[in-house]
């Protein structure tokens, strides 16, 4: 079984952070819980040894005291001669039951040792009355004495000594937060710049400061952005080239095929060429799109913009409409723009013979400018795939269905230019949107 394996239970957490912080948490409180056992039980012993051992001198010297004194006057010695934990009393005191287990037999120990072997002794445990005991004894002229222990706490804890604790607790909880944030957040950063990579955008490098580790790892991030990114440039260098090569043959071959005698063949041949230059075109217009146009921003009207589009399409007899009042305007590149949505109304024509257009201004100052269709839309698992370039739904070599896979590839890449977004959705009731939205 996998070391990842070996931890799936219901409590340990998802999350990198949650997890180095538990384990470092729990092994660092250990240790701090460990360290403060051993102190405890080695102060706890010593002074315990303390104890018995003032116990039993004091007692061994009390009880000398209280032998020589005349039997009238060891009365007003009693409470001199007693300490904290004994009292010495005249007469045979309580009875009791005999005691020699745990700390009792050790108490009674220290005690027969201070009585030493001059006086009979005779050590019980009081009953019902927690740990106290009393030792009974007869003195030299045969008078009873008592001996009335009481054991308190070995080692008392001050009042101050949780509080204490608990802010050390606060403190080490707060110092492996901070070690695990710092050990974390450069992986979040990293993962957050993955999720931003885009070689078409001049963003901001990765900060390379930080540990040796991080730094390195940072470095080779930005390295391999930057190797994507002139790869891609490459390809798209390539790919303009190559169509751009291409338009003078061409060229040449439909001037030659112009000069011959009309026959079906010169018609085919003819229509031939009209693809092919037309693949062309969109080739170099979709590279184009990727390198950026070199388009300056400005702000346009909407209204006026969108109209624009409209009649230019119904001057030509196709069916475009605007829907709704169009107002207010927007700070973008006004020819990438208007190529976006030529592709988006040009795709709506070709499957469903009719556009419409429509803007909505959003709460956040964005605009939405959507084109929609009655058209047979696209399957919801092509959606995605749809946006990609050269890609076709349609296999066929026709111009009129198929077409070259371009135009909502070159709409995608024109729209990163303008600094928007494009998306395509089934409508409900059949059709396709496809919307830009610009900040």
């Amino acid at each position: 079984m996998s070391e990842e394996g070996n931890f799936r239970f219901g409590w340990w957490p998802s999350t990198l952070r949650s997890r180095l912080f538990l384990i470092l948490f729990a092994g660092l409180a250990i240790a701090y819980s460990l360290s403060f056992s051993i102190l405890f039980a080695e102060r706890y012993m010593s002074a315990k040894a303390v104890m018995l051992g003032t116990l039993e001198s004091d007692l061994a010297t009390s009880i000398a005291v209280i032998d020589r004194l005349p039997a009238s006057e060891r009365a007003e010695w009693l409470d001199r001669l007693s300490r904290g934990n004994y009292r010495l009393v005249l007469g045979p005191g309580l009875p009791g039951v005999p005691d020699m287990s745990g700390r009792g037999a050790e108490i009674a120990k220290r005690i027969e040792e201070a009585a030493g072997n001059r006086f009979p002794l005779r050590v019980e445990a009081i009953p019902g009355d927690g740990k106290r005991l009393q030792g009974h004894l007869t003195l030299s002229d045969g008078a009873p004495l008592t001996i009335d222990v009481t054991p308190r706490g070995v080692m008392p804890l001050a009042e101050w000594l949780p509080y204490v604790f608990a802010a050390q607790m606060v403190l080490l909880i707060l110092c492996t937060w901070f070690a695990v944030r710092q050990a974390v957040r450069p992986l979040g950063d990293l993962a957050a710049a993955a999720d931003a990579l885009d070689p078409n955008k001049k963003g901001s490098p990765l900060s390379e400061s930080g540990p040796s580790e991080v730094a390195n790892a940072a470095r080779a991030f930005n390295a391999m952005r930057d190797r994507i990114a002139h790869y891609l440039e490459e390809r798209v260098q390539i790919l303009a080239a190559i169509s751009h090569d291409l338009q003078t043959p061409i060229t040449r071959m439909r001037l030659r095929a112009d000069l011959a005698d009309d026959t079906p063949e010169k018609d085919k041949l003819v229509s031939d060429l009209r693809e092919i230059e037309r693949l062309v075109q969109d080739g170099i217009a979709y590279a184009r799109s990727s390198h950026g146009n070199g388009e300056t921003t400005s702000r346009i009207d909407l209204s006026s913009f969108i109209d624009s589009i409209a009649y230019d399409y119904q001057d030509t007899g196709k069916a475009v409409t605007v829907a709704g009042i169009v107002h207010g305007t927007a700070v973008t590149k006004p020819h990438a723009l208007r190529r976006i949505l030529t592709n988006f109304i040009d795709n709506a024509l070709k499957f469903a013979g009719a556009a419409e257009i429509s803007v909505e201004r959003k709460g956040d100052g964005s605009t939405i400018i959507t084109v929609t269709d009655r058209g047979p839309g696209i399957p919801d698992g092509k959606l995605e795939a749809a946006m990609q370039p050269f890609y076709r739904l349609e296999t066929s070599r026709n111009r009129a269905t198929g077409g070259t896979g371009l135009g909502l590839a070159i709409a995608q890449q024109l729209a990163v230019s303008v600094g928007g977004a494009v998306r395509i959705y089934n409508r409900p009731g059949g059709g396709l949107a496809a919307e830009i939205s610009l900040p």
